[in-house]
């Protein structure tokens, strides 16, 4: 792939590759290591806020309570990456830990994020934040090249399984896992993947933790179904909403904090 002017605006190599394969990798990282170590030890803060039978996955739109993760949505060289994809206008909506401790057994069953949102069009960006080194030792994601260009696959809902998701893509479904891609990253770069491309990620037996963040960026044209999920709320993110299809959120102010509400579930959301 050629070199761009500047490294966090995509080359039309990348742009094509993504478009093709629906994810990208090899992207400049985000942040330096002194950077990450300085983010991951802020973290135990947030994490102190959850509350008894709560879990880590449970940080979900703390983002619109804590300028810690507002800051890191809105970093500059991730939004250029974004506009890569997405074009001048669009927002962020979502953010989401997903952390899996040394010797966890939690899995990521093979699902796609869009069946999840009551949202349309599809036109949405996952950047997927290294908190740690991720490869596939630590249970490191994987994903299918080419999937989102296949529609949207039924899902089944399941009680018996070790995913944290309890909706999964039906058996039988037209895919094979054996040509998924093994995402790698070092602490501090990130991924990007559409909202339709088939993943999902095995458990970590390791002796290292495996945490990401990931934020959710979609154009300004991409309209939520507040019946579904009444608490949407969008931040704009570079140009202007011609649209205003959403409503506006506040921006945070204290460091750290989690909303009033709760956010509405992906399987609350979900289809299945």
């Amino acid at each position: 792939m050629s070199t761009p002017t500047n490294s966090y605006h995509l080359t039309a190599d990348q742009q094509k590759f993504y478009h093709e394969n629906g994810y990208l990798l090899g992207l400049p990282p985000i942040y330096t290591q002194a950077e990450m170590a300085k983010i991951n030890a802020e973290l135990p803060n947030l994490l102190a806020l959850l509350k008894p039978g709560e879990s880590s996955k449970d940080i979900r739109e703390w983002h619109e309570t804590s300028t810690y993760l507002y800051e890191i949505a809105m970093n500059p060289k991730i939004l250029d990456l974004v506009e890569g994809i997405l074009g001048a206008n669009f927002y962020f909506w979502a953010s989401n830990f997903f952390i899996k401790e040394p010797h966890n057994a939690s899995t990521v069953g093979w699902h796609q994020d869009a069946y999840y949102w009551p949202m349309a069009p599809h036109n949405s960006v996952t950047v997927w934040l290294a908190f740690d080194d991720v490869d596939e030792v630590n249970g490191g994601m994987k994903l299918l090249p080419g999937s989102h260009r296949g529609g949207i696959i039924k899902h089944k809902r399941s009680t018996q399984t070790s995913s944290v998701l309890t909706l999964e893509l039906e058996d039988g479904s037209d895919f094979k896992a054996d040509n998924a891609v093994q995402f790698r990253l070092k602490a501090g770069e990130c991924s990007l993947h559409d909202d339709r491309a088939i993943h999902g990620s095995p458990a970590n037996p390791s002796d290292r933790r495996r945490a990401g963040l990931t934020i959710r960026y979609s154009g300004t044209n991409v309209k939520n179904d507040l019946a579904v999920n009444p608490n949407f709320k969008v931040y704009l993110c570079h140009g202007v909403d011609e649209f205003k299809l959403n409503p506006s959120g506040p921006i945070p102010t204290a460091r750290y904090g989690r909303p009033n509400f709760k956010p509405v579930s992906n399987e609350e959301a979900g289809k299945g």
